[in-house]
């Protein structure tokens, strides 16, 4: 079964439920292709298990999932990367004592054939590291090549896991707060990064920094209780009176 593929992302009734409790209820979302949208909300909210569920680590109690016009509800995750699906995580999820060239070759490998061929010499693939040094420059990690992670701040931690999200080079990107434990100088950095990512890439982001969420992206959805209760361009959002009582408060009446 297809949907339509001018849609990267399209969610029809999705609700995932663990032990009675419904983490996700109902979602329905239609995320165009190019689009740059938010997923907001308060802790508990659901949005992590949302994102559990588009990339296939969590399989829905109800509902489909289409991605690019196929139905992909029942796919595992390495498929549905094929098709053009990569995530990031809230924690930071590397290879400490590899470098972050190193990182970056193992996830360029990942969606090519190369995965495959044990006995041949990685530095073989010349194509390889030129796609990983492109990413690493990609997010501003030119001149770290040779670092190892763990010795890497964790601001720039978080940048390589961004390059290690583009080295396959997807068309749709989830990004699970990208900012979170960033200073400010970093979290503004981190934003300018994402803005200047192609536009034809489809940007999907949980942002728990409302500044960094109305900049980053031109629509944005509410999650409460796992249900979607605003959804719209941001300006709409941010003026909505539901939206400001249960989740941005009277910060957002000031701004």
């Amino acid at each position: 079964m297809t949907d339509s593929p001018a849609l990267a992302l399209n969610l029809s009734n999705v609700s995932k439920a663990f032990d009675g409790l419904r983490a996700v209820d109902g979602v329905s979302l239609a995320v165009a292709a190019g689009e740059r949208r938010a997923i907001i909300g308060p802790n508990g909210a659901g949005k992590t298990t949302l994102f559990s569920l588009i990339s296939g680590e969590t399989d829905p109690t109800e509902g489909q999932i289409f991605l690019f016009g196929r139905q992909v509800t029942r796919l595992p995750p390495h498929r549905r990367a094929t098709l053009g699906l990569a995530r990031t995580y809230q924690i930071t999820n590397l290879f400490p004592r590899l470098t972050a060239l190193e990182n970056c070759l193992l996830a360029v490998q990942a969606l090519t054939p190369a995965k495959l061929h044990l006995h041949r010499a990685l530095s073989r693939y010349t194509d390889h590291f030129a796609r990983a040094r492109s990413v690493l420059e990609a997010v501003g990690l030119q001149g770290k090549e040779n670092e190892v992670v763990r010795t890497l701040s964790h601001g720039e931690q978080r940048q390589l896991e961004i390059a290690l999200a583009l080295a396959g080079a997807p068309k749709l990107l989830l990004l699970d707060e990208p900012t979170a434990g960033l200073s400010p100088a970093e979290s503004h950095m981190m934003t300018a990064l994402l803005k200047k990512l192609d536009p034809a890439m489809t940007l999907l982001v949980i942002e728990h920094d409302m500044d960094v969420a109305f900049e980053l992206t031109n629509r944005i959805t509410v999650l409460h209780y796992g249900k979607v209760i605003a959804d719209g361009l941001s300006h709409e959002v941010k003026a909505d009176p539901l939206v400001q009582e249960i989740y941005l408060g009277a910060a957002l009446e000031t701004a």
